[in-house]
């Protein structure tokens, strides 16, 4: 079967309609990603084990170290089928994976014999979940870092470059829908882009946990086996060379309260983007946005004039799918029956499901935004049609001065109704107000009463 028609055939629009666009995401989460995560966990513990000189650890010279970690980084599909093929027989994915590298060791045995010796030093002490829960952890740490960061740094530089680039231009606010004060359209850029930068500080603070010390957490094996060795301290030395933070205190799984803030983290950065989604698809009804067109595209099938902000569209509804799956991450996979249950094994497998889906929304906002063009005109109108805006200084100017009742002479004056500059003028004529005050009130138009929003805005 062709990769198309393989695509065209996929369940999951992730692997099919999406696919080209999340390679990188599917490298790590697919079951041949895990696998190749389970095989460096595998070979980094047997690395500790002879870096602890276990009395019946045959001693790894340089050689041998090579030849072990060049086991994991030629892992590819066909190794994978081959643990696929083991899993058919032992029902049990990760003795599959001990079982293949043990075959891969003993093919070393003419140039490495040291390491067929250490062949059943493989998977040692561990229980399934300590292989497992690293290897979720260096992938979602990898995600992160290696993958993910990268699209959201790229929206939000998108989101500064916005602020500063149209940090005066004037816009009319809509609180309610309705006409409001005005801001600056780089001021709301701003807004975004700051709520995203403490949205992704959050995210990356999160640290990575994991564990390594058997079926319930107390190294049971370990010391029936070498009462002697610092268990602790060697787990450590493993979790310490992949970046990852030991988790001292576990049940048989790592209890995942760290993936439940990662996902948090992810869903409030997704929940800020779909606002912005909302907001700019709002802007372009107004028509405060054009959109580039593209030769050859079509907006309808029957409407031949029509340009829609699809990819504004298409980021909030993936990224609807996307913090529906992640909530159910967080708050599914801190709990399990007494020392382990297998829902939690289950529920990750769809780990990768939830980011890419978050990682193609991204991806589309970004696409939206590299689309928009200002259309200042039509900013402009929009000020001029509503004067009433004023109202709010008018009024706020008359307190000071110790006018009474000027709230309620403001709203008589202007609620629910459309004035113009010279309803206005005529009405701060006849103020009891000092006359520099006059004169700067009547100086003052939509446009220009959008207070500190350009400085804000390029404060970014």
């Amino acid at each position: 079967m062709s990769l198309a028609a393989f695509r065209l055939q996929a369940l999951s629009p992730l692997d099919g309609r999406y696919a080209s666009k999340l390679e990188t995401l599917a490298a790590l989460f697919s079951e041949a990603g895990f696998m190749a995560h389970r095989v460096r966990v595998e070979m980094a513990w047997l690395k500790a084990l002879c870096h602890f000189r276990l009395p019946e650890m045959p001693v790894l010279d340089r050689d041998d170290i090579k030849a072990l970690e060049a086991i994991a980084v030629g892992f590819g599909l066909k190794q994978a089928e081959r643990i696929k093929a083991i899993e058919a027989i032992t029902n049990h994915d990760v003795k599959a994976v001990e079982y293949f590298l043990k075959e891969e060791v003993a093919k070393l045995h003419a140039q490495h014999p040291r390491l067929a010796q250490a062949a059943e030093f493989i998977h040692f002490a561990c229980t399934s979940e300590d292989i497992n829960n690293t290897s979720y952890a260096l992938m979602l740490k990898a995600a992160r870092e290696d993958v993910m960061l990268a699209k959201l740094e790229h929206l939000m530089a998108q989101l500064q470059a916005m602020a500063h680039a149209y940090a005066a231009i004037p816009m009319l606010s809509r609180t309610h829908g309705q006409a409001a004060t005005p801001s600056t359209l780089g001021k709301e850029m701003a807004n975004v882009h700051e709520r995203l930068r403490r949205a992704k500080a959050q995210w990356v603070a999160v640290s990575p946990l994991a564990k390594m010390n058997g079926a319930v957490g107390n190294f049971n094996a370990h010391l029936a086996a070498y009462p002697e060795v610092d268990w602790e301290a060697l787990a450590k030395w493993v979790l310490d060379g992949f970046g990852l933070e030991q988790n001292t205190h576990s049940i048989q799984i790592e209890p995942h309260d760290w993936m439940s803030a990662y996902f948090d983290a992810v869903a409030r950065i997704n929940a800020i983007v779909i606002d912005l989604d909302r907001d700019l698809w709002g802007y372009v009804s107004l028509g405060y946005f054009r959109q580039r067109t593209k030769a050859g595209e079509i907006g309808s099938s029957t409407m031949p004039h029509k340009v829609n902000p699809i990819d504004f569209e298409n980021s909030e509804g993936n990224l609807g799918v996307a913090n529906a799956l992640l909530r159910h991450l967080s708050e599914k996979l801190p709990i399990s029956r007494w020392q382990r249950d297998l829902t939690d094994s289950t529920v990750l497998r769809n780990v990768g499901i939830a980011l890419g889906y978050s990682l193609l929304a991204w991806d589309s906002c970004s696409r939206g935004l590299d689309k928009l063009e200002v259309d200042k005109l039509r900013l402009e109108q929009d000020l001029a049609a509503n004067w009433e805006v004023l109202a709010e200084p008018i009024q706020t100017v008359m307190r000071r001065w110790g006018v009474e009742q000027a709230y309620e002479q403001l709203k008589e004056l202007s609620r629910g109704k459309r004035l113009s500059a010279q309803d206005l003028q005529d009405f701060i004529a006849a103020l009891a107000i000092p006359e520099s005050e006059k004169a700067r009130l009547l100086a003052m138009s939509p446009a220009s009463y959008t207070g500190m929003a350009e400085a804000l805005a390029r404060r970014v």
